[in-house]
């Protein structure tokens, strides 16, 4: 059988990537392998302590330091948002997807904290079975107002008040409640967090997760010589099917970004993350420290989403739940059985813990193909083959 080490190498030689480190770990034996250079045509190697833009892998910290305060109650999940975010007070709801902005109805309920956690309070980036359709209204009309609701380059020019003011001069998608839209609910949530604890974004997570965790290689933004090793991104453009530079080049991350993104704004390696998945897989407890309790882990990696609103998710979901700022499998698939949890990050980076396999696999590269191209699938069933001690891996 191919090992997970001559898998990732072999997609490399192709040329599919230029680089890439996969991380397994369980318990105390962690196996990392570094392929490759971090850019095509580079010489400088991939190695175990390369920092990534983990893009979407930000959205299960938010919910973890979300999770935090609820517990300090310094916010309470059940609330709704307007409470701390009065520029949200009294929006509406439009009375179709694809209508124009002045045909509203009032919203059912007020949107909540808990719905913002799971995709749910009626705004976001999916609104059909496939990708927004640049032509509706309400797509131009974030467009128009810098909002950038999806894509994380070129990022917001608005500072967090600025952005949720201009976030509040627009009408919701559906009704809070109704479906899971993705993205929008991490942008609001980090805008909240920062309110509700009276300190900016960046120097909350530190304090509450970087710094307790040992996580030095990860924040908002690096020091220039630390920014200088982020690989080159990459992307295949479909016109030609040719792979292209795609993404935020490494001089724009060394200095503290205007609007600190909870959807998708941190830079990490694979020992830092694989720092706060043993948190989660620890139920909350790091080096004999309770950061999180039980209770608000297992909220955290537990579906709250019906099957309608699954399917609402349309490719992104892929048929998985949805816990806080994570996916959760509800269904045994081509990986593996239910119940493991994590997620992507759109420029090539993925995590997921497996609970009752005490299974921690984290995939980084800089290729958006990896999440599409059949990579992700096949190096997540080799770590698991890996895990099951199936020969041709290294331990480290």
């Amino acid at each position: 059988m191919t090992s997970l080490s001559d898998a990732i190498a072999a997609r490399v030689e192709r040329g599919e990537f230029p680089g890439v480190v996969v991380l397994v770990a369980r318990a105390d034996e962690v196996a990392v392998h570094a392929v490759g250079v971090t850019r095509f045509g580079g010489d400088v190697p991939m190695r175990r302590d390369t920092p990534f833009r983990i893009a979407s892998m930000t959205k299960p910290v938010l919910a973890a330091v979300t999770m935090m305060l609820a517990e300090d109650d310094v916010l309470d999940l059940e609330e709704p948002v307007a409470k701390l975010l009065p520029e949200l007070a009294g929006q509406r709801v439009l009375r179709r997807p694809d209508g124009p902005l002045d045909d509203t109805v009032e919203a059912a309920r007020p949107v909540t904290v808990a719905d913002l956690l799971t995709f749910t309070f009626g705004f976001g980036t999916i609104i059909s079975a496939g990708q927004v359709d640049p032509s509706w209204p309400i797509v131009r009309a974030w467009r128009d107002l810098d909002l950038v609701m999806a894509e994380p380059d070129p990022p917001t020019p608005h500072h967090p008040d600025e952005w949720i003011r201009r976030f509040g001069t627009l009408p919701l998608i559906h009704q809070p409640g109704e479906r899971w839209l993705y993205n929008s609910g991490s942008l609001v949530l980090g805008v909240l967090l920062a309110r509700a604890s009276g300190r900016p974004l960046p120097e909350l997570l530190h304090d509450r997760v970087f710094a307790p965790l040992g996580m030095t290689g990860t924040g908002f933004w690096l020091p220039a010589d630390r920014a200088e090793e982020l690989p080159a991104c990459y992307r295949t453009d479909q016109s030609t099917g040719r792979i292209v530079d795609g993404g935020s080049a490494p001089e724009s991350w060394i200095e503290p970004p205007i609007f600190p993104s909870g959807a998708g704004g941190l830079v990490s390696t694979a020992d830092d993350f694989l720092a706060f998945a043993r948190l989660l897989l620890n139920g909350g407890v790091t080096g004999g420290t309770r950061l999180l309790s039980a209770q608000s882990v297992a909220a955290m990696t537990t579906n709250h989403l019906t099957p309608e609103q699954i399917e609402s998710g349309g490719f992104l979901l892929g048929g998985q739940g949805w816990g806080y700022g994570m996916a959760v499998a509800v269904r045994a698939d081509e990986v593996a059985g239910p119940g493991r949890y994590g997620w992507s990050g759109g420029y090539g980076t993925d995590w997921f813990n497996d609970p009752a396999e005490g299974l921690t696999v984290i995939l980084l590269s800089q290729v958006t193909d990896l999440l599409w191209n059949g990579a992700l699938p096949e190096f997540s069933k080799l770590a698991y083959a890996a895990h099951q001690g199936r020969p041709g891996e290294a331990r480290g």
